[in-house]
């Protein structure tokens, strides 16, 4: 199997966190993933000690092996699920912080598989805040999704706006919010532990798997195009989303759970607040890699999609103190430059 190779987009975790996370114990759940693999990758840089627990359905554990041979001793992968309480029981022994990235993910995929999705989004984020619970974890981090704002037409999104779950997916992770904060509001007394939600906006970059029939449409648009084939778009193309590059996400769980104040389950949004449409997303990508002829095919649009979303950053910037770190327009680059050595 071939290696990944590195992620030539560096950024300087040291200058941004300092020693916030220096000795600490993290479990990152999912960790083996896209997004899992770039927090526990930061973390570790960081100083801390990682603990990984990945069930390698969604990746195959390559993303890990850059960081076994510089972790020094500091990383524990466990290859098992969150809805196996006893491994999580396990995994969590000893951690201070908890980012939950574990879940089933896609729109699509949740639509045909609502059942599985509950059980390892819904039950399986119960599993993790008990797990938490027990251990007297400090905070747990969620990976919560724009997709919860559905297809409000008030734009930016902000957190203040009801929940408007579209498809089983999202509607899982507002039940994951739910709990995150019914938990915090419940157990977080007396030196309890701390919740904080994360909507992510449409994250991309390196390790995003492209091999998959549900893959991200980046990740789906660069493995077509460096194939010589045009990028499929559902819809017309001018449905618009907040391409987010996945070290704004691995920035957010990081400023989160350094927070002094107690969050006690807080959504922040998490993106760069600007739209970019689909179509305009395709060309660009053609452009870069000079097959601006690979013009983009359309498809009809699918169940539960959301036409725009583009987030506001300001409740995010006061509770967290999260701006980007990585523009729009950087992080594509990069992620295309990684996916053309991959190929």
């Amino acid at each position: 199997m071939k290696d990944h190779v590195a992620d030539d987009l560096t950024t300087d975790w040291v200058a941004l966190h300092g020693e916030a996370f220096q000795g600490c114990r993290a479990l990152v759940t999912g960790g083996a993933g896209f997004i899992g693999s770039h927090l526990a990758q930061a973390l570790l840089t960081l100083g801390a000690e990682v603990v990984v627990i990945d069930d390698l359905s969604g990746a195959d554990g390559t993303n890990l092996d850059p960081l076994r041979a510089s972790a020094g001793g500091r990383l524990r992968v466990v290859e098992d699920s969150i809805m196996n309480r006893e491994a999580l029981a396990d995994a969590t022994a000893g951690a201070q912080l908890v980012f939950h990235q574990a879940a089933l993910g896609s729109v699509p995929r949740s639509v045909e598989q609502p059942r599985a999705f509950h059980d390892v989004n819904t039950t399986g984020t119960l599993n993790v805040l008990e797990a938490a619970r027990a251990e007297g974890v400090r905070r747990v981090m969620f990976a919560a999704s724009s997709s919860a704002y559905g297809d409000a037409q008030t734009l930016p999104k902000v957190e203040t706006m009801a929940p408007q779950p579209l498809s089983p997916y999202a509607a899982t992770k507002v039940a994951g919010e739910a709990l995150m904060r019914a938990w915090a509001c419940s157990y977080a007394g007396g030196g309890g532990t701390d919740t904080a939600c994360l909507r992510y906006f449409n994250i991309f970059g390196s390790r995003q798997n492209a091999n998959s029939a549900y893959a991200a449409v980046i990740a789906a648009f660069a493995k077509a195009l460096l194939a010589g084939e045009a990028p499929a778009i559902y819809g017309d193309g001018t449905q618009s989303r907040d391409f987010t590059h996945v070290h704004n996400a691995v920035h957010a769980n990081l400023l989160a759970a350094s927070e002094p104040e107690p969050l006690r389950g807080a959504v922040f949004n998490v993106a760069c607040g600007q739209r970019v449409t689909v179509t305009e997303l395709a060309q660009r990508m053609a452009q870069t890699l000079g097959r601006p002829d690979l013009v983009p095919s359309y498809l009809p649009e699918r169940a539960g999609d959301v036409k725009h979303s583009v987030a506001g950053l300001d409740h995010a910037h006061a509770g967290l103190g999260y701006a980007p770190i990585v523009g729009f327009a950087q992080g594509l680059a990069s992620t295309m430059q990684w996916y053309a050595a991959e190929a």
